[in-house]
């Protein structure tokens, strides 16, 4: 787990440092207590997107995947899968890692032929979705105000959401990554206190550039997008929300690359695509190797 930098300074200042305070981003979604010296533990996540293709073969998957899950694993883990399957892999991983559905209609009810609202996702049970992944916004060109809309309606039902922002190769190329990510944090979060954000809400830095491409940040790359995500949601929400909130990096995250990036004191997870339709592979992740656990 991730030692929050800002309380390092506190813990030298003496006694203050073990005040209780709550402690964010349960899997549950109940808010726990700890002390000033809480850490952000890793969160890996998998989004299945069109797949598999058989409800037999999502059974396989999910069963491999819980497997993979131990005591000992040094994350939680979520699974985002298409909505035919949430029900049989909730049932198959129980409460070895959380599902959650791929998108969400922000509506209620109404003419909306195909929409899968946030409410009925809650009463099967499923408390996260994903919101603002690049291919929605690019395939489906869900805009910014839409993926507004679900994250506002997500979180006001008590419910959790992995919020995707990146940029294009075209962006990153002209160095606007902080520009890009500041406007779509704005954009997507607005309506959106600082409680919320600190019990519902997970950023998910995914480089369009790197997705389903085999192309991977550097871990220093990725550290420094992760950086400047945290210091604008600082700006945006205080230091406290910034250092609690967990930034999950997504961009062709495999066994090979995992380490470095997790290694880095504000990656604090991985949104994984492809290799999370391998369940040995993605079992490598979770259990990745965690330089970063305090002797």
């Amino acid at each position: 787990m991730k030692l929050l930098a800002a309380t390092l300074s506190t813990l030298l200042a003496g006694a203050s440092a073990f005040i209780p305070r709550q402690q964010p981003q349960s899997l549950n979604g109940d808010l726990g207590f700890t002390t000033e010296l809480f850490a952000r533990k890793a969160f890996i996540t998998g989004n299945w997107k069109l797949n598999p293709q058989t409800k037999e073969e999502a059974e396989q998957l999910a069963t491999g995947i819980a497997e993979s899950i131990s005591s000992s694993s040094p994350s939680d883990v979520g699974i985002f899968v298409p909505f035919l399957f949430l029900d049989c892999v909730k049932s198959i991983v129980g409460d070895k890692a959380v599902v959650g559905a791929e998108m969400v209609t922000p509506e209620v009810a109404g003419a909306f032929t195909g929409g899968i609202s946030p409410l009925q996702l809650k009463s099967m049970g499923v408390e996260w979705a994903l919101a603002g992944h690049s291919e929605r916004r690019t395939l489906f060109k869900e805009s910014n105000q839409y993926i507004n809309a679900q994250c506002r309606m997500l979180v006001e039902n008590d419910m959790n959401v992995v919020l995707c922002i990146g940029e294009t190769l075209e962006e990153f190329e002209k160095n606007l990554v902080d520009a890009v990510c500041e406007l779509q944090l704005k954009k997507n979060l607005a309506g959106i206190n600082a409680e919320q954000m600190m019990s519902k809400v997970v950023i998910a830095y995914e480089p369009v550039w790197a997705i389903g491409t085999g192309k991977v940040a550097t871990p220093e790359q990725a550290q420094f997008a992760h950086a400047t995500i945290r210091e604008i949601l600082s700006r945006m929400y205080g230091s406290e929300v910034a250092e609690s909130t967990r930034i999950l990096y997504g961009g062709s995250v495999g066994p090979e690359s995992v380490d470095g990036l997790l290694a880095k004191p504000d990656i604090d997870g991985a949104l994984v695509g492809g290799a999370s339709l391998d369940p040995s592979k993605f079992g490598r992740i979770i259990n990745f190797e965690d330089a970063a656990v305090l002797a």
